[in-house]
């Protein structure tokens, strides 16, 4: 659980695989700084594209996600390695990336954002400090405000199922 909620935490994010022939076609004008795409990655569900940001995280077990961040560190996405991509490096962590994927999203439902809550406040009666866990009640409270104010009954997160990407 601890670690969904990381997951969570640290990004807009999940899994899935798909693919066309299509999607392999990106024209320039669908290259997104993460920060900008993250103000329409809505609009962009099952979109091929590119976006560009900072590597913060690579999956050190199997090397088949990585976590990238805008210019303003504020939001990340987690990248799933496909296509011609097959793992991320942990050397790319602090490089700079233009992956090009489709767009996805997943619904971590109420539910689940309860049980993450129940989770860390067992942790907390079991000894942990509240100090510990205050990043991630403080997303839990944040997924709740989020869903209050979109009049939905689940948070939405997105990610990139990736094809390609360059260092840049």
């Amino acid at each position: 659980m601890k670690q969904f909620l990381l997951f969570t935490v640290l990004s807009f994010a999940l899994v899935s695989c798909s693919g066309n022939g299509k999607q392999a076609e990106v024209a320039q004008d669908k290259t997104f700084e993460l920060d900008n795409l993250m103000l329409l990655a809505d609009q962009k569900i099952n979109d091929t594209l590119t976006v560009v940001g900072y590597v913060t995280h690579t999956c050190k077990h199997s090397g088949k996600k990585c976590f990238i961040v805008g210019e303003s560190q504020g939001i990340s996405m987690q990248i799933l390695a496909g296509g011609e991509i097959e793992s991320f490096d942990a050397e790319l962590v602090g490089s700079k990336l233009s992956v090009t994927g489709v767009i996805k999203e997943y619904h971590l439902s109420q539910e689940a954002i309860a049980e993450d809550e129940k989770s860390v406040q067992e942790r907390i009666e079991g000894g942990e400090s509240a100090e510990s866990c205050a990043a991630e009640m403080s997303s839990i409270e944040e997924m709740r405000k989020w869903m209050e104010a979109n009049n939905k009954d689940y948070y939405v997160i997105y990610y990139m199922e990736g094809l390609k990407f360059e260092k840049m």
